[in-house]
């Protein structure tokens, strides 16, 4: 088993502070902050919501999501959680896990709500004593995947649940992750090192740890490059498998990306490396790498964050000088086709539309007309013939798209949202 890497963030008002009893401000801009520990080597983030009250408590919500939104990292969400509400919210703001503390004995029934609710793989515990966890370890072991106790000094007695200890003092991490059941550290061991978290790891494998670092298949060598030692690279997303760009990789540029997962190129022009995103903040996290049959030319799929185009394009390619009709729909991309129509009307007003007149008419309406579509496919579906429940099924997902235009969610937020179930 790998182990994990994972700094601790503390957010509060809207700004990252020193801990949950030091509210010195080290950042005024938490996603970017997040973001760079990303690139640096982060395999995860726990993220601790210090708020105040239900008002703070959805400003900070706004922030992790834009947080999540900025990197493919996992985020473990913890703090201001009173309820199954609030579990919810946090993973809503896509939070991969979240984090109950049990110090609070009422959390006992939520740790059974949220594990039944959202399953036990999106849930883990904080304990800030063996004592909190022991009368209801059984709990505890249905209902989550883990628990993040805060502090060392479980590691040495206690395996019975895989552990990330939060370490605030200078014990060797190495000696750390050795230790059963430890699935990886966190807290002040990491995050004063976190500028160079690849680094970390280096020094841990030599100490015979297996740490989160990239491995190919295939090394430099076995791959053809040009008479000016490149390999071009075609990048595609890895979701919808949209060509993004074209690119070029040395030696130096290969390793890179397979050691950091974190797509590098060799600039032809400027004659140096780059690593896409460090400018624009539009990263490209590597899922998946091929080389083709001649091993002459590597296809990178990706999860690409903001757009990947220099001009603000999300693909290099939108250029048209050729489109023909195949006479042929993909059932796939049909959603996001109308829903890209949508999106146009909203911003590009079209006298005698439709889909104009409900965004003029405002949420009320669009609501409305949501609810007699749903009652609509209800007495369709009472009818044994298909037809009749396509046709209201079509008109029901059109008028959510619309709301969800207005509210400026994606048909990936949502994919995302069930993939995540």
């Amino acid at each position: 088993m790998n182990k994990l890497l994972i700094p601790c963030v503390y957010l509060k008002k809207g700004k990252l502070v020193q801990g949950f009893k030091n509210s010195h401000v080290i950042s005024d801009d938490p996603a970017s902050f997040c973001q760079k520990l990303s690139v640096n080597g982060a395999d995860a983030l726990i993220l601790f919501d210090l708020s105040d009250g239900d008002t703070e408590h959805e400003e900070s919500l706004l922030m992790i999501r834009k947080i999540t939104r900025s990197m493919d990292t996992p985020v473990y969400g913890a703090g201001a959680i009173e309820r199954l509400e609030d579990v919810k919210k946090l993973l809503y703001a896509g939070c991969r896990k979240v984090a109950l503390n049990m110090a609070k004995r009422s959390n006992i029934e939520l740790i059974e709500e949220a594990g039944k609710r959202f399953s036990p793989d999106k849930i883990y515990v904080c304990a800030d004593s063996l004592e909190q966890i022991l009368d209801d370890l059984k709990i505890i072991k249905e209902n989550t995947s883990a628990a993040l106790l805060l502090g060392k000094l479980f590691v040495d007695s206690f395996t019975e649940i895989p552990v990330i200890p939060v370490i605030n003092d200078d014990t060797s991490a190495a000696d750390i992750l050795k230790k059963p059941g430890v699935c990886g550290i966190s807290g002040d061991i990491v995050n004063k090192r976190s500028k160079d978290l690849f680094s970390v790891k280096d020094d841990l494998i030599k100490e015979g740890i297996n740490m989160t670092v990239g491995k190919s298949a295939l090394s430099w060598d076995d791959l053809k490059s040009d008479a000016a030692g490149l390999i071009p690279v075609v990048c595609q997303d890895v979701y919808t498998s949209e060509v993004l760009m074209v690119a070029y990789m040395n030696r130096e540029a290969f390793e890179q990306t397979v050691r950091e997962g974190i797509m590098t190129y060799y600039s032809r022009s400027r004659q140096s490396l780059w690593k896409k995103g460090d400018t624009s903040g539009h990263y490209q996290y590597v899922k998946e790498l091929y080389t083709d049959c001649d091993n002459d030319t590597l296809l990178a799929k990706v999860v690409q964050i903001g757009g990947a185009c220099h001009t603000g394009a999300y693909s290099c390619f939108f250029n048209e000088l050729i489109k023909k009709d195949t006479g042929r729909t993909d059932p796939y991309s049909v959603l996001s086709d109308v829903y890209g129509v949508i999106l146009d009307r909203k911003e590009n007003p079209k006298e005698g539309s439709y889909t104009n007149y409900l965004f003029d008419k405002g949420i009320d309406k669009i609501l409305k007309k949501i609810g007699e579509e749903a009652t609509e496919i209800v007495i369709a579906a009472k009818n044994p013939e298909p037809e009749e429940s396509k046709y209201e099924i079509a008109d029901f997902l059109y008028h959510v798209m619309v709301l969800m235009a207005l509210k400026g969610l994606t048909w990936e937020d949502v994919m995302e949202e069930l993939a995540n179930r």
